[in-house]
């Protein structure tokens, strides 16, 4: 029997999809820790009454999944005592990582996630996370800093749903995680959109689409990230084909994450 541990309660209500990665049982028999790796949605929200909270998690990594565009225009805020860092995970120029910009020009937007599209739109992006050069090389830079430290880090995107959820997902199975438990933990960010929603309906109505168009966007799906890992296999064979091969970790860089991380 698979236990999922989802993290339901909201740390920062100013950052509702700010969440900790531990309590999730892997396959040797241990269990992530606690209070060692958080993942979030966009961190330049955090409010005044949750500054205390958030400076006091003791963490000493920010790594911003963003692209500059997003980091010039919404600047992180950053705890007390933590280094920042930012790790590009997507090409500039693809669309992935320009689609609110997009979603500016009518024309543009039409084109592009009308009648269906937004949902193709996010397959694309979705398979682009694992074999972008881009992205290899910023998935790389995750792993590697989560495993050598300091420690707690916390890494994040605009919603914390895709570029941050297939980050947490690639964590938790090198972790050791049960499949079944990484998607729940990717679902989770459903219920955590409540900023990303009022950013994407105001872009929707820029772009003169309906909100039913945007949708796909909008939420993380189970095919969605089922996508990554079925093209996980179909370019490098398998998950550790990935990892050595696509990704280039070291052997000696996962033992060192598994060993700080799991208890």
């Amino acid at each position: 029997m698979v236990a999922f541990v989802t993290n339901n309660g909201f740390i920062l209500s100013s950052a509702p999809n700010f969440r900790d990665l531990g309590g999730h049982r892997t396959a040797g028999g241990g269990t992530v820790r606690h209070g060692l790796l958080y993942r979030s949605d966009a961190l330049h929200t955090i409010s005044e009454p949750d500054l205390p909270v958030y400076n006091g998690l003791g963490i000493r990594q920010l790594i911003d999944l963003r692209t500059a565009h997003e980091r010039e225009s919404l600047p992180d805020i950053t705890p007390e005592g933590a280094a920042y860092t930012a790790i590009s995970v997507q090409d500039p120029t693809a669309a992935g990582a320009n689609f609110s910009q997009a979603l500016l020009d009518r024309e543009r937007a039409r084109a592009m996630f009308a009648d269906g599209a937004a949902e193709r739109f996010m397959f694309g992006v979705y398979r682009e996370l694992v074999t972008d050069g881009a992205a290899l090389t910023g998935y790389r830079d995750l792993v590697e800093r989560a495993a050598e430290g300091p420690t707690a880090l916390v890494f994040h995107c605009s919603a914390g749903k895709d570029r941050t959820g297939w980050g947490a997902a690639l964590l938790l199975t090198l972790l050791g995680v049960d499949r079944a438990a990484v998607v729940a933990d990717y679902l989770a960010s459903n219920e955590r959109q409540e900023n990303t929603d009022k950013w994407m309906r105001m872009l929707s109505e820029h772009s003169g689409l309906e909100w039913e168009e945007v949708v796909p966007m909008t939420r993380v799906r189970a095919e969605y990230l089922q996508t990554s890992f079925s093209h996980i296999d179909e370019v490098y064979g398998s998950f550790d084909g990935y990892v050595f091969d696509g990704l280039g970790l070291s052997r000696a860089t996962v033992d060192a994450l598994r060993a700080r991380m799991v208890a």
